[in-house]
């Protein structure tokens, strides 16, 4: 009997057994007499009661994965009832020059964010005196430039953390997320800076799906800034197209058709 399991492992028993299911037809009183030691109670029960209890641990992960599932469903809700929000706070702002202090405000109310900052590097010269328009380093402007999306970390003392009230003094982790021209890839003009005296609320590992789609939106809405709103608002004849400078017209001669061919 030794001689004939030699060589045969348990992984061997359980593929037959898997690909044999025949085999307990064939021995339905071992299926009766096998017993297992339970791993919860430490006792030992039958084969049937530990199939129970590992059919009970199978439907208790599916139930955490489905409120898992539910919960982030209702997060996500919220976001973006909260992003409606504030994309529709953006579009009311009266002036192209209120743009900033209403992104800010409404990212402070709405998504409860401890530090917001703003700055931005092009814009029309009657914007230049807000504070969303103060100069900035070229090291700044290079990096924000690098950046594929938004960062997220620790607070390495970037120049960025000292655009909060504070001068970042208790900023412990950040998000920067790059504001840029058109589509992702765009040229860079601003960077909208989130912080937190959380360490953890902004992570290296954490998903940026939502903070892209802040800045898409951001991008587009600060966009009125690079267009000067004086010459915006100077009136234009509807009928004459746009860039059409009226020319002199040529002085026509009369002619005298009196001994000419009549129609």
């Amino acid at each position: 009997m030794q001689g004939a399991l030699a060589g045969i492992t348990e992984t061997d028993i359980a593929h037959y057994l898997a690909a044999t299911p025949e085999f307990f037809e064939r021995h339905a009183g071992l299926l009766a007499s096998l017993q297992l030691v339970s791993p919860h109670s430490h006792r030992t029960v039958s084969l049937q009661e530990r199939q129970m209890e590992l059919l009970r641990e199978r439907i208790k992960g599916l139930e955490r994965k489905i409120m898992d599932m539910i919960r982030a469903g209702q997060e996500n809700m919220v976001l973006s009832d909260r992003m409606h929000r504030w994309t529709r706070a953006l579009m009311l702002a009266r002036s192209a020059s209120l743009l900033g202090q209403v992104l800010i405000e409404q990212l402070r109310h709405e998504f409860m964010v401890p530090q917001v900052a703003l700055r931005v590097w092009r814009y029309a010269p009657e914007h230049a005196h807000l504070p969303w328009a103060q100069p900035v380093s070229e090291d700044l402007k290079t990096f924000a430039a690098s950046l594929s999306q938004p960062y997220c970390g620790a607070n390495m003392d970037f120049e960025a953390a000292r655009w909060f009230e504070d001068g970042g003094e208790h900023t412990q982790s950040m998000a920067m997320v790059p504001l840029r021209l058109g589509r992702a890839g765009g040229e860079c003009y601003g960077l909208l800076v989130l912080g937190s005296p959380d360490v953890t609320r902004y992570q290296a590992d954490m998903g940026v799906e939502f903070l892209e789609q802040l800045g898409e939106i951001a991008s587009a809405a600060l966009g009125r800034l690079m267009v000067s709103e004086r010459a915006a608002l100077q009136p234009q004849d509807p009928e004459r197209p746009s860039g059409f400078t009226p020319s002199r017209l040529p002085v026509l001669q009369a002619v005298d058709l009196s001994d000419g061919p009549s129609l």
